[in-house]
């Protein structure tokens, strides 16, 4: 079976490699966003993402508009 990949999208990078320490450690594959127009671009890129862990409270881009940006476009 193919390891899920999973994108995490938090502006706090040591949040970011806490999740993905985790995450790594149970086999999944790991994708990090520093914030949500970061995430917007990974996740177009990356058709196959399991689940997204997204910050609400992030520059640039909140975690709000990032799913509504992610939802019109997917």
């Amino acid at each position: 079976m193919d390891s899920i990949k999973i994108l995490v999208v938090d502006d706090e990078s040591r949040m970011r490699k806490l999740v993905k320490d985790f995450l790594s450690k149970k086999g999944y594959i790991v994708l990090e966003a520093g914030d949500g127009e970061e995430a917007v671009d990974i996740f177009m890129n990356n058709k196959d993402i399991g689940l997204i862990i997204l910050d609400v409270m992030m520059p640039k881009v909140d975690g709000f508009e990032a799913v509504s940006y992610t939802h019109l476009r997917a």
